[in-house]
């Protein structure tokens, strides 16, 4: 029998129910303002059934985010002050509209936008200060193992040039891997050409009399997985693997028992903006600054992103499980008002954002065609605002069964508790 600590206000284990449920959001910059609106509509569907305290981390098993998607799920998993998640999904808007600005700063005038531009052939085009500011006071000293559900951030490390991924599950099992999420979020958020790389290290106190450093030279997780729905199944997964009581009796690469959402920032994918002809000449110079914007950044993000939704579109179709995917991506914003930009954070393109965030709720479910490059709608499959609420049905019933098997609920509101497992 093993015993696992666990809070009153963590979602119950998959062992108690029949699902094991993703919600993943990607990178995007300042894009992450049309996640925002998907996930607030979410969390309304789940308060409808459920009542207003009702928050996302109360029905995810793993969280998982890349980049400013990564800053989205520190803030719907961090606890506050009342052990309840730090923010509401309501909140991440006006986050978003608030510290934007201040994040990006936009440069008024050609001789600032010129000096602008010859400052990011030499070094990133932020200085990324306000960010780490804002980052540290809403997270202050809360680690990666103190999220009220377990999240998932990938990050890559350009000393080792290998991907890392932190999560809560890493945390609780090697304390070198137990960082501040402050940092998490900040070394995420680094793209390359927009924010300067991050650095910080981390002691392990248990290692012989002297402690060991591991440190971290970490820029966005983006060029590793900037749809990081597969690290967080890969994340479950290894879970299995290795015997975690909360996953049995789920066999590993059961894609029949996940519930995944998975919540893209949008593309300009019908733009056509780059050719062959054209790119066959480019340089250096040219693939990372081409009519303010970074073909190179937005290549292998857009490219790894869609590999990943191809993967899991095929893995559900085969195994008859494509009603527990929902993939919610918009690939019509038009880059001729910038929207499709990461980092436009003017007021207009700002207000264009949520619109563009709002319109994608009454779009139908669709997904991509690799042979015309395009998203398709998917038949009698209704709009993403249908989806959500279908889904929010199959989440409010995947919880309120683990609550009616677990032991842990009667002991609610008594601190911290022990629940077997046989």
């Amino acid at each position: 029998m093993l015993n696992i600590e666990r809070r009153p206000s963590q979602i119950q284990a998959p062992t108690y129910g029949n699902l094991v449920t993703i919600l993943s959001i990607d990178g995007g910059g300042i894009r992450g303002i049309i996640p925002a609106i998907i996930l607030h509509n979410l969390e309304s569907q789940l308060q409808e059934l459920d009542g207003e305290d009702a928050r996302l981390a109360d029905y995810f098993d793993v969280i998982s985010g890349t980049s400013t998607g990564g800053l989205v799920t520190a803030m719907l998993a961090a606890p506050g002050e009342n052990g309840r998640p730090l923010y509401a999904a309501r909140d991440i808007k006006p986050f978003y509209l608030k510290n934007g600005p201040r994040i990006f700063p936009q440069k008024r005038g050609w001789f600032c936008k010129i000096w602008q531009l010859v400052r990011s052939v030499f070094r990133p085009k932020y200085d990324g200060k306000y960010l780490k500011s804002v980052v540290k006071e809403e997270l202050k000293d809360i680690r990666l193992k103190d999220t009220l559900t377990n999240v998932v951030i990938p990050a890559f490390d350009i000393m080792h040039l290998q991907p890392v991924i932190f999560s809560t599950y890493e945390a609780k099992r090697c304390p070198k891997m137990d960082v501040y999420l402050s940092d998490v979020c900040i070394g995420t958020s680094a793209a390359p050409t927009y924010l300067p790389a991050h650095y910080f290290k981390v002691e392990d106190p248990k290692h012989g009399t002297q402690p060991r450093c591991r440190e971290y030279n970490l820029i966005d997780g983006g060029v590793a997985a900037n749809n990081p729905t597969l690290v967080a199944i890969s994340q479950v997964t290894k879970q299995i693997f290795d015997n975690n009581p909360d996953f049995f009796p789920i066999k590993p690469m059961d894609f029949r028992r996940f519930l995944v959402i998975s919540i893209g920032t949008g593309a300009a994918r019908n733009e056509y903006k780059y050719n062959s002809k054209k790119a066959a000449k480019w340089g250096i110079l040219s693939w990372l600054l081409h009519k303010s914007t970074t073909p190179l950044v937005e290549v292998f993000m857009q490219s790894s992103a869609d590999m990943v939704d191809l993967h899991n579109s095929v893995v559900f179709q085969a195994l008859n499980s494509e009603d527990c995917y929902l993939r919610i991506q918009d690939d019509e914003l038009c880059g001729t008002c910038t929207i499709s930009s990461v980092d436009a954070a003017t007021k207009e393109n700002l207000e264009k954002l949520v619109e563009t965030g709002e319109k994608l709720l009454k779009k139908p479910v669709s997904r991509v065609n690799l042979e015309i490059g395009v998203s398709e709608p998917i038949a009698n499959s209704g709009t993403n605002e249908d989806a959500l609420k279908r889904f929010a049905r199959l989440l409010t019933n995947e919880k309120r069964l683990r609550e009616s098997r677990s032991p842990l609920t009667s002991c609610k509101g008594q601190g911290k508790v022990k629940y077997p497992i046989n």
